[in-house]
């Protein structure tokens, strides 16, 4: 197992700092790199140097697809650190899968299958993986308000039911990180413990802990408000297709409107409940052999 290309994993969540922690690894690359290690990240949100595009399985591919999707990681890994002896800090929120499955009840439903092909592809250890949690009401509506950017979406309400009987939750996704990518150390942080980018970057890498590594400045993927996704979807209702910078420009002309039009909420009932199954899904997984919870 030593002498295997070590593979230190940032698997998301999502809404989570995922794009802050990729503009770190931006940020930092020659400290980084001077430090023996090479780094693999998408430019999803506008991270310069990002091009990692990692492909997965989703709900609609068989498990006899594995294979075909492994060669993809191998690609991938080849592409961003050739050597086989230097580790690789890979950072990827949709690692578990897309949020667009919560509004159908499904949490991650494509997560095994997913896991499965990353592990194939990867052709070394896992020596680390860090997963950031977020407490369910707070993933939903986020999850739901970052759809509603750039696509067209059904009205909040009518979507609650399903996100108040999720098949499934925290635990299950935990569960299977830990047992298909078999990582040395598992790392879970609830969202309110993960600090900042460079405390995070250090969990999941600790030998990192001396090097003068710096915090990112510049604010990535900046939440719209509610004026100007209602603006959006006013749009997208209407039949019209919006282009990246097109809807980008409608957030910016609406940031400084920060009236709350209730454009996504649970009643104080459902964030009881949710928060409930929160903290009962943490003390499972604190539970959890083989899985350290921060």
């Amino acid at each position: 197992m030593a002498d295997q290309k070590p593979f230190f994993l940032h698997a998301g969540a999502h809404r989570t700092g995922t794009s802050s922690f990729q503009m770190c690894l931006h940020d930092n690359r020659d400290v980084l790199a001077d430090a023996g290690y090479d780094l693999a990240y998408p430019g999803r949100d506008g991270i310069p140097t990002g091009t990692l595009g990692l492909r997965l399985p989703g709900p609609r591919h068989g498990t006899d697809q594995t294979e075909r999707f492994a060669a993809r990681v191998a690609d991938a890994v080849a592409a961003h650190s050739p050597d086989d002896n230097r580790p690789l800090i890979l950072s990827e929120e949709n690692i578990p899968g897309r949020m667009m499955h919560f509004t159908q009840g499904r949490f991650y439903p494509a997560c095994e299958a997913r896991l499965m092909a990353l592990k194939a592809g990867l052709q070394g250890r896992v020596a680390r993986v860090l997963f950031v949690l977020r407490p369910y009401d707070q993933l939903f509506v986020s999850g739901y308000r970052k759809r509603a950017e750039d696509n067209k979406v059904e009205d909040f309400n009518t979507l609650r039911p399903k996100y108040m009987a999720m098949d499934r939750g925290w635990p299950e996704i935990v569960a299977a990180l830990r047992d298909i990518l078999q990582p040395e150390r598992l790392l879970v942080v609830p969202y309110t413990r993960r600090g900042s980018s460079v405390e995070a970057l250090q969990m999941l890498v600790p030998a990192l802990a001396d090097r003068p590594l710096i915090e990112p400045q510049q604010v990535v993927n900046l939440s719209a408000t509610d004026a100007g996704l209602m603006a959006l979807q006013a749009r997208y209702h209407a039949g019209e297709a919006l282009e990246r910078a097109q809807w980008k420009a409608v957030i910016a002309d609406h940031a400084d409107d920060r009236t709350d039009h209730g454009f996504a909420a649970f009643s104080d009932a459902e964030v009881a409940v949710l928060m409930q199954r929160y903290a009962d899904d943490l003390a499972r997984i604190e539970a959890m052999d083989g899985v350290t919870l921060a």
